[in-house]
């Protein structure tokens, strides 16, 4: 059986999610679709999680009142972003655990409740949902009206926008290549969780950098993972291809187009299509590119393994990063995009691979590390070194333009050998040397 999530977004449309089986050797796990003759076997499994839901939870019951006046009325100025699901505003609130107010971000949706008290079980199985890495859900309100009844959600107001907004060419604050490989740590940890941490299993679909959120102190977080919509009636058995998913076009891995197949592996292909956004600063797909630019994952291929390799990488950065680090970050991109799903690792060994980078990267600053490190960012490095003098896109273009033409400069770190020292052994843990 399939148990879908409506995701309710801090700055994007709403998405679905899906839970799915997964098994570890350190704890047990709820399976969410089978076939048909599993049926008695799910339908126990299946009121486990109705237990969980049913579990109380740290949320807060918010009244229409109170979020009207935190939100100045929900008024066009507290506006932070708007889809199709519904509005997000900036508000602030009295904080029950801090002497001081507390900002937060209220989604108003456009959902109409039915089965009001089925809903609140949801509500309280997403609250559960809890890491350093995930949005957090504060709270929820429900209102009546003469056409039904409203459902708000109160998130953790996320200061520093998402990392969309910071890769964007429009933006004056590109972030630096640490901030990059802090973001694809952290990440990494919020999806490791997501799918092998919990007595459940929740997949994304449609993880973008978009939502991936950053907080006062440049953490990133995952929102958008939603909110839990559980069948009314379990004896409706569901299909891993049942009711598509829309996954962003740059996001999509092959089979999706295909099958609609939901599981882990589509969120392992977005999360290697994001690591090519950390390191070119591209969107994955951009139609006012020339035609063979506009997919980031097919235009990047035959810089890969090449003296100019260099070229891909954000010019934003002026040069200030480990080529071999951005190279082997590459390689973990490139095994989370291979073409067959079974043949992806799982988050948690690409969360492996990514540690073990950083570690590497530590070591040739600081030889006597041997714990993998976090990644801390001093407050006045968060962004890259700022150019000397404004440069336009127009002067970027030629500045590619010249660096193609010249002849090849590179250290010769030969792309083969990296990927070769970088494996992972689907099942027995990830065996990996960065060095």
């Amino acid at each position: 059986m399939v148990f879908h999530c409506r995701c309710f977004s801090l700055l994007e449309d709403d998405e679905e999610l899906t839970y799915e089986s997964t098994t570890t050797q350190t704890k047990s796990t709820t399976t969410y679709y089978t076939a048909a003759s599993d049926f008695s076997r799910s339908h126990a499994k299946t009121l486990q999680v109705l237990n969980l839901a049913n579990k109380g939870s740290n949320l807060r019951v918010f009244t229409f009142a109170e979020l009207k006046t935190a939100t100045e009325n929900f008024c066009t100025a507290s506006k932070i972003g708007e889809g199709v699901f519904g509005s997000v505003y900036k508000g602030v609130i009295k904080s029950l655990d801090l002497d001081h107010p507390m900002q937060v971000a209220v989604k108003l949706t456009n959902e109409l409740l039915q089965g009001h008290k089925g809903r609140a079980r949801e509500i309280n199985a997403r609250g559960s949902v809890e890491h350093p890495n995930l949005v957090k859900l504060i709270g929820y309100c429900t209102e009546d009206n003469e056409l039904g009844t409203k459902l708000l959600f109160v998130y953790e107001y996320m200061v520093n926008r998402s990392v969309r907004d910071h890769l964007s060419a429009k933006s004056e604050t590109p972030l630096s290549w640490n901030m990059r490989l802090k973001v694809a740590q952290d990440v990494a940890r919020g999806l490791t969780f997501l799918h092998e941490q919990m007595e459940f299993q929740m997949i994304f679909m449609n993880f973008k950098s978009s939502n991936v959120l950053l907080d006062d102190q440049w953490n990133a977080k995952l929102s958008g993972f939603g909110v839990p919509q559980m069948q009314k009636e379990i004896t409706h058995i569901k299909t891993k291809t049942a009711a598509p998913v829309f996954i962003d076009i740059g996001y999509s891995p092959p089979e999706y187009f295909v099958k609609r197949h939901r599981t882990s592996k589509v969120d392992v292909w977005s999360y290697g299509v994001f690591l090519y956004e950390l390191i070119t600063g591209r969107h994955p797909f951009d139609k006012k590119l020339p035609f063979n630019e506009q997919r980031l994952v097919q235009w990047v291929q035959p810089y890969l393994g090449s003296d100019r390799f260099e070229l891909i990488i954000d010019p934003r950065l002026e040069g200030n990063y480990p080529l071999e680090s951005a190279q082997k970050l590459s390689i973990i991109a490139d095994k989370c995009l291979s073409e067959s799903p079974n043949s992806r690792p799982k988050m948690s060994e690409v969360l492996e691979m990514v540690n073990q980078l950083i570690m590497v990267q530590s070591q040739a600053t600081s030889p006597a590390s041997t714990q993998v490190p976090q990644v801390v960012i001093d407050p006045n490095k968060v962004f890259a070194a700022p150019a000397q003098g404004e440069k336009t896109q127009e002067d970027i273009k030629h500045e590619d333009e010249r660096a193609s033409s010249k002849p090849a400069y590179l250290p010769q770190i030969r792309y083969s050998k990296l990927w070769k020292s970088l494996k992972c052994c689907s099942g027995k843990g990830c065996c990996v040397s960065l060095h």
